[in-house]
C-alpha cells in the first residue's frame, strides 16, 4: 500500500470521525439526557465473585499460583491438565441438605439494542440520499444501537405501482435491497447483508398449537439468522418476501407484516408452547429471550414525512402519545367523517375471535386470554384492504398505514420503546449546515440536527410538542439567523400514558361556572386525593397544608388533569380578581380568570418521557384553548421551560413572582390584563412550611 493511499484512507477516516462527533455534539443533549443515555447503553458487566466462596473455578484454572500451595511432588514431565480439577469430579453428587453454590463468575451481557428501520420507496431516492442514510445507520451503530432494515417498495403515489406483478415486486425489492446494502457499506460504513429467507408464512388454519402471535401471518424462520449478523455489527437488509411452510413457495409479504414479525420475535413473544407445558416455564423462556434483545426504536423513513397535523398548518405532529391520541389522529386524517371512520375501523379490525380460537383456547381460560387479549395484530389481508380502499386519497392511506404500524409495534414493546417517522432526506443529513439560498462570508451557520441521532441521545423529539406555533418557524427552510426553531417533518411517538381530564372537555367545554352548575371537588371519587397530594409534594419538594389548600380551591376548581398513574398533573381554577364580588353574576363570571394553580411532575419523570409536555398540551389544547394564566417564583429553574410556552410574561413589581399567560392579545385588553395581574398577586400559597413571606 502506497503512502498516498494510506494518507487518503486516514483522511477519510478523520473526516468521518469529525462528522460523527459533530453530529453527536450538535444534538445538544443535556447532562440529564446524557446520563439517561449512558444508563441505557452500558457496556458488558461482570458479576463479582463472592469472596466467601473461594476462588472461582475458571479463575483457578487461569491462575497457576492457585495450585502452588496444593502442589505435590510431581515427576519432571509435563502432565498437562492431569492435576487440574476436572468438571466431572467437581460435579460429583454429595450429601448436602443445602444446594451447592456455584461460585464461578458469570458475564451479565447487556441486551442487544436494536432499531427496526423501514425504508419506503427507496427506488425514488438518489444514491446520495441512500448513502447519507447508510452513514447515519452506521453512526447509530457506533452509539450502541444496531439496525435491522426492511425494504418497502410500495409507492402508491406513482401511477401503475399498484398493478405490479408479484415477480416484478420481488425483482424491484431485491434490486433496492442491494442498493441499500451498497449505500450502507460506502465510505467505510458498517457492513451490511441482504436477507431474503428469514420470513415464513404460516396460515392460520395450519396452526395446531396456539401461539401468542396467532393473528400474525408472517413470522421469523430462524432467529439466529438475524441475531448472528447483528451481534457482529452487520446490518441485515430484509426483503418483504416469505416462504410458505408447506411448499416453500416465495410470496411477496406486506412490509408492515415483516416489521411486526420482527417485533414479535425480538420482543420474545413469538414462542410456541406445548399444551402440557407449565406456564411458569413458558414465562421463564420468554423472559430469557427478552433479556437478550431490547427493541428500542421503530424508525420509518417515508418520503411523506411525519403524520400531518391540522393544528400546525401543513406541519407534522411533533409528538404522539398513542394511549391518548391514536383515535383522535386517525379521525383527524379521515376528516372526522363518521362514514369513513366506520369503514376504516371495519377493514382494520381483527377477524372474529371465536373463529381463531384453537380447541385448547376454547377450553382453557388462560390460553383464550393469550389468544384474544395479548395480541391485536391484523393479517396482511386487512392491511391490503386498507391500502386498496379507493375512497381514500393515496397520501391518507399511507399516513394511516404508518400510524397503525407505529401503534401496533409499540403495543408489543416496553413503554420505554419509541418510534420515529421522518423523511429520508432528514435521516441522511448527518449534521450538515442548513441549506440556504445565500451564504454570508465569514458568518457561520447552525448545523442541522439529525433527528435519528438526536432522538437516540435524548429520547425526545427535536422540538417540544407543547411549544406555541409562533415558536416553530414559518417554513421548513427556516432562516438560520432566526431565533425560531427549524421545522422538520418528523413525528416522534411513544405508547405513552392515558390522560384523564375531569370534567371531560369533549362532553362539555370548560367555562366559568354559574351558581346552578355542579362544581367538581377534590373529594370526588374519581380523584385519588392521597396520590394527588403526593404528586404535588414530590414535584415541589415541599409539604402542603392540605386543609388550607382544600378550603381554598374546592369552591373554585375548574378541573384536574392526570397523566398516567399520577406521574404528572395540573389543577386549574376559576379565580375572581380582587374587588370583584364572587356572587355568580354575569359580570363576575365574565371577569373570572382561568388560572393554573398547580403544575406537577414526579421527580423521576421530570425531563424524560414527555410527561410535562403531555399535561401542558392537554391544558392549552383541550381545557383552556382561549388562554390561561399562572405564576412562578423568579428563581424557579422551570421558568425557562415556561418562557418558551407562554405568549407573554411579566415580572410583578415588588414581588418574587413572574406572571405567565397563553391568552392571545392580553396586553391590548387593559382590564383583562389587570385582572390577570391582580389574581397572580392575590393567590395565597398553601405550603405547610410557612415560607410564603419570601414571595
Amino acid at each position: 500500500m502506497s503512502l498516498l493511499t494510506l494518507s487518503l484512507k486516514r483522511g477519510r477516516a478523520w473526516a468521518g470521525s469529525k462528522d460523527f462527533f459533530l453530529s453527536v455534539l450538535n444534538s445538544t443533549s443535556t447532562k440529564r439526557e446524557a446520563k439517561s443515555y449512558l444508563s441505557r447503553f452500558t457496556p458488558f458487566k461482570k458479576r463479582k465473585p463472592d469472596p466467601t466462596q473461594g476462588a472461582p473455578r475458571h479463575t483457578q484454572e487461569l491462575n497457576p499460583s492457585y495450585y502452588d500451595s496444593a502442589r505435590v511432588n510431581r515427576p519432571g514431565v509435563n502432565l498437562g491438565s492431569f492435576y487440574v480439577p476436572s468438571t466431572a469430579i467437581d460435579q460429583i453428587p454429595v450429601f448436602s441438605q443445602q444446594p451447592r453454590k456455584d461460585s464461578a463468575t458469570t458475564d451479565i451481557a447487556e441486551p442487544l439494542h436494536i432499531a427496526l428501520v423501514k425504508i419506503r420507496a427507496p427506488q425514488s431516492l438518489d444514491d446520495t440520499t441512500l448513502q447519507g442514510i447508510g452513514h447515519t445507520l452506521s453512526q447509530l451503530g457506533r452509539l450502541g444501537l444496531r439496525s435491522a432494515v426492511v425494504i418497502d417498495c410500495d409507492n402508491r403515489l406513482e401511477v401503475g405501482s399498484a398493478q405490479q406483478g408479484r415477480d416484478d415486486r420481488r425483482h424491484l425489492a431485491t434490486e433496492q435491497a442491494d442498493r441499500v446494502v451498497a449505500a450502507i457499506e460506502s465510505n467505510g460504513g458498517a457492513p451490511a447483508r441482504r436477507l431474503d429467507n428469514s420470513i415464513e408464512l404460516a396460515p392460520l388454519h395450519d396452526r395446531l398449537i396456539p401461539t401468542v402471535s396467532i393473528r400474525g401471518e408472517a413470522r421469523v424462520t430462524f432467529r439466529k439468522l438475524l441475531l448472528a449478523p447483528l451481534r457482529r455489527g452487520v446490518i441485515p437488509v430484509i426483503l418483504p418476501v416469505g416462504y410458505t411452510s408447506g411448499s416453500q413457495e416465495a410470496i411477496a409479504v406486506c412490509p408492515d407484516d415483516v416489521v411486526l414479525a420482527l417485533t414479535r420475535e425480538f420482543a420474545g413473544i413469538q414462542t410456541t408452547s406445548l399444551p402440557h407445558e407449565d406456564i411458569s416455564i413458558v414465562a421463564q423462556r420468554i423472559e430469557s429471550l427478552q433479556k437478550q434483545i431490547s427493541v428500542d426504536k421503530l424508525i420509518i423513513l417515508d418520503p411523506l414525512g411525519g403524520i400531518p397535523s391540522t393544528d400546525r398548518r401543513n406541519r407534522a405532529h411533533v409528538f404522539i402519545n398513542m394511549e391518548q391520541e391514536f383515535d383522535e389522529i386517525k379521525q383527524e386524517l379521515l376528516g372526522n367523517d363518521p362514514k369513513k371512520i366506520d369503514q376504516v375501523d371495519q377493514q382494520i379490525e381483527s377477524p372474529k375471535i371465536d373463529s381463531l380460537l384453537s380447541e385448547l383456547g376454547a377450553s382453557n381460560p388462560f390460553t383464550r386470554f393469550a389468544e384474544t387479549e395479548l395480541v391485536s395484530i391484523p393479517t396482511a389481508t386487512s392491511n391490503n384492504q386498507l391500502s386498496n380502499n379507493s375512497s381514500l386519497p393515496p397520501t391518507i392511506k399511507l399516513h394511516l398505514r404508518n400510524l397503525q404500524l407505529i401503534q401496533r409495534n409499540l403495543a408489543l414493546l416496553p413503554p420505554t420503546s419509541s418510534a420515529l417517522l421522518t423523511t429520508p432526506e432528514e435521516a441522511a443529513n448527518s449534521g450538515r449546515p442548513l441549506a440556504t439560498s445565500y451564504q454570508t462570508p465569514g458568518v457561520g451557520t447552525r448545523r442541522q440536527r439529525n433527528p435519528l441521532i438526536h432522538n437516540l441521545l435524548t429520547d425526545k423529539p427535536a422540538i417540544s410538542s407543547s411549544l406555541p406555533l409562533g415558536r416553530l418557524g414559518s417554513h421548513p427552510n427556516t432562516d438560520p439567523t432566526s431565533n425560531q426553531s427549524p421545522v422538520v417533518p418528523t413525528t416522534f411517538a411513544k405508547r405513552g400514558m392515558p390522560v384523564t381530564i375531569l370534567p371531560d372537555p369533549r362532553v362539555n367545554a370548560w367555562r366559568s361556572p354559574a351558581p346552578s352548575d355542579r362544581r367538581l371537588k377534590l373529594s370526588d371519587a374519581r380523584i385519588d386525593l392521597p396520590r394527588l397530594i403526593h404528586l404535588i409534594e414530590d414535584s415541589f419538594n415541599r409539604k402542603i397544608d392540605i386543609e388550607h389548600y382544600l378550603n381554598r380551591v374546592n369552591d373554585r376548581l375548574a378541573g384536574v388533569i392526570i397523566a398516567g398513574e399520577y406521574e404528572g398533573g395540573a389543577l386549574l381554577t376559576w379565580e375572581t380578581p380582587p374587588g370583584v364580588p364572587d356572587d355568580g353574576s354575569e359580570l363576575s363570571r365574565r371577569r373570572m380568570v382561568p388560572y393554573l394553580d398547580k403544575f406537577a411532575v414526579l421527580k423521576r419523570s421530570q425531563g424524560a418521557g414527555g410527561v410535562a409536555d403531555i399535561v401542558f398540551k392537554a391544558m392549552v389544547r383541550d381545557c383552556f384553548p382561549e388562554g390561561v394564566a399562572w405564576r412562578s417564583r423568579r428563581d424557579n429553574p422551570v421558568n425557562k421551560w415556561y418562557f418558551e410556552r407562554a405568549r407573554g410574561t411579566w415580572k410583578l413589581p415588588n414581588t418574587n413572582w413572574t406572571m405567565f399567560w397563553t391568552t392571545e392579545g392580553l396586553v391590548q385588553d387593559q382590564q383583562r390584563y389587570l385582572d390577570y395581574e391582580g389574581v397572580c398577586r392575590a393567590v395565597e400559597p398553601s405550603w405547610a412550611d410557612n415560607k410564603a413571606v419570601v414571595d
